[in-house]
């Protein structure tokens, strides 16, 4: 993994897990897995994309399936600050309405 290709995940604040870096085909196996870890300590109910400089569709791939992850142990977690091409991407592969 090239340091273009890293991702990091804070849960610094309450209730939130926040992406920064890259979610792509290099990273996703690696975010989803953190990302599982993440959404299931505490209560965390809240995903923040702010700082999520590039995704491709292993990215949204990712996130859609951590989202499917929480809500099968009956978490219902929103996304934030989906990056406009993250939600042009969900958009034209017709599961935009799975970010909420």
């Amino acid at each position: 993994m090239s340091s273009g290709d890293s991702f990091r995940l804070d849960s610094s604040v309450p209730d939130t897990v926040a992406v920064s870096g890259t979610l792509s085909f290099v990273t996703a196996a690696a975010a989803l897995a953190e990302l599982n870890t993440a959404l299931g300590q505490g209560s965390r109910r809240q995903l923040d994309l702010a700082a999520v400089q590039a995704c491709d569709s292993a990215g949204l791939a990712c996130v859609l399936a951590a989202l499917a992850e929480a809500a099968g142990r009956g978490r219902s977690v929103r996304v934030l600050n989906a990056p406009a091409g993250l939600r042009a991407l969900a958009q034209v592969s017709g599961v935009a309405p799975l970010l909420g």
